[in-house]
């Protein structure tokens, strides 16, 4: 599953629209479809919200588990999601 399908199932399963979510975030709707659709990711920001909103773990949604290479890129934005999680306990 894509991480649009799991933002969008999570949305649906919460009885949200796509109006309600970019107004809780807050972004355009047209963009935030763009991120259930795969066409657009979210930043660290937006995902930080959308996690928030539909109680969602990060890592869920990302996917963490499956990569074995970190990139220098991937490891801070590993290191903003850590933060992120901290955050929530």
């Amino acid at each position: 599953m894509t991480l649009g399908e799991k933002i969008r199932n999570a949305r649906e399963d919460m009885d949200l629209s796509q109006t309600d979510m970019a107004k809780l975030i807050p972004m355009n709707q047209s963009n935030y479809s763009k991120i259930e659709r795969n066409v657009q990711e979210p930043n660290i920001e937006q995902l930080k919200r959308i996690c928030q909103i539909l109680k969602l773990d990060p890592r869920y949604l990302l996917d963490l588990g499956e990569f074995e290479f970190i990139s220098t890129e991937d490891r801070k934005l590993l290191n903003d999601i850590k933060k992120l999680i901290e955050e929530h306990k």
